[in-house]
C-alpha cells in the first residue's frame, strides 16, 4: 500500500472521529480532546527523550488529564496549578536523569494549555460549537492554500533550515485561505465584523505556519522524521496538530480574556 493510500484512508477514519466529537460536545468531546493530549505526552517524551515510557510522561498524561478535567469541569484555578505543578516536577524529573529538564518542562505548556482551550472553547453554549468548526477550518484551509500555492507559485523559502518546503507564496496563499474563511464564517454568524474576523483569520494562519515550522525544527533537532508512526501515512498525531495547537492557544487565550471561562467563544468571535 502506498503511503498516498495510507493517508487517505487515515483521513477517511480519523476526520468523521473528530468531527463527530466536535459535534457531539460534552462528554465525548471532552475523552476525544483527553486522549489527543495524552497521545502528544506519550509521543513528546519519545521524542525528546527517545523512550516514550519514562517517570515524566506518566507524570506529564496525568497533568494534561487533570488539565483537560479541570477545563471541562470550569475550574480555571486548576488548570493553572496543573499545568505549572506538572512543568515543574517533568523538569525535575529529567534534570535528576541529567537529560532534557527544558523539554520536559515545556510539554505541558505546549500540550496542556491548547487542549484545555479546545474544551473552554466548545463548553461556550452560544458560540462553543462554531468556535472550534472556525479554528479548525482556518487551519485547514491555512495547509491546504499555502500547500498549492507553494506548489504552483514556489519562489524564496521561508525557513529553509526548519521546513525546507515551505515558501512564502505559500504563507500568503495560506493567509488568503485563512482570511475567506474567516469571511464566510462571519456571514453565517450575521456578525458585522465580517473584515475584523477576516483579518484575524489571517493572522491565525501566520501563528499556523509558525506552529507547523516550529514542530519541524524540534524534529530536526532530535534528528527524527515524525513524532511517531501512529497514524499510517500521516505519522504521529503532534504531526497533525503542530498548527492547530499553536491557533488554540492564541485565540483561546483571547477568548478568555474577552469573555471569560463561560464566554471564551463568543470572546473570540464576537467583536
Amino acid at each position: 500500500m502506498s503511503t498516498l493510500t495510507k493517508r487517505i484512508l487515515s483521513a477517511l477514519v480519523m476526520a468523521p472521529v473528530a468531527l463527530g466529537a466536535v459535534w457531539s460536545g460534552g462528554i465525548w468531546y471532552f475523552l476525544f480532546v483527553s486522549i489527543v493530549g495524552l497521545l502528544m505526552a506519550w509521543e513528546w517524551t519519545g521524542l525528546t527523550e527517545g523512550n516514550p515510557w519514562l517517570a515524566q510522561m506518566w507524570v506529564l498524561a496525568a497533568g494534561v488529564f487533570v488539565t483537560t478535567t479541570s477545563a471541562f469541569a470550569g475550574t480555571p484555578g486548576f488548570v493553572a496549578v496543573a499545568v505549572l505543578v506538572t512543568g515543574i516536577v517533568c523538569a525535575g524529573i529529567a534534570r535528576v536523569r541529567t537529560r532534557n529538564p527544558v523539554w520536559a518542562g515545556l510539554a505541558i505548556f505546549y500540550i496542556g494549555l491548547p487542549v484545555a482551550f479546545l474544551i473552554i472553547l466548545r463548553n461556550d453554549t452560544a458560540l462553543g460549537l462554531e468556535a472550534v468548526i472556525w479554528l479548525l477550518l482556518v487551519v485547514w484551509a491555512t495547509d491546504v492554500f499555502a500547500y498549492f500555492a507553494g506548489k504552483s507559485i514556489g519562489g524564496p523559502k521561508l525557513a529553509p533550515k526548519a521546513s525546507p518546503n515551505k515558501t512564502w507564496a505559500g504563507l500568503l496563499g495560506g493567509i488568503a485561505g485563512a482570511s475567506i474563511v474567516g469571511a464566510v464564517v462571519a456571514a453565517v454568524l450575521n456578525q458585522e465584523s465580517m473584515a475584523f474576523l477576516a483579518i484575524l483569520s489571517g493572522v491565525l494562519a501566520v501563528i499556523a505556519q509558525i506552529g507547523d515550522i516550529a514542530e519541524s525544527a524540534m524534529k530536526r533537532h532530535f534528528n527524527v522524521k515524525d513524532s511517531s508512526s501512529l497514524i499510517p501515512g500521516h505519522g504521529g498525531v503532534m504531526d497533525r496538530v503542530d498548527g492547530l495547537v499553536t491557533v488554540v492557544a492564541l485565540a483561546g487565550a483571547i477568548g478568555w480574556y474577552r469573555g471569560g471561562m463561560d464566554e471564551a467563544a463568543r470572546g473570540i468571535l464576537i467583536w
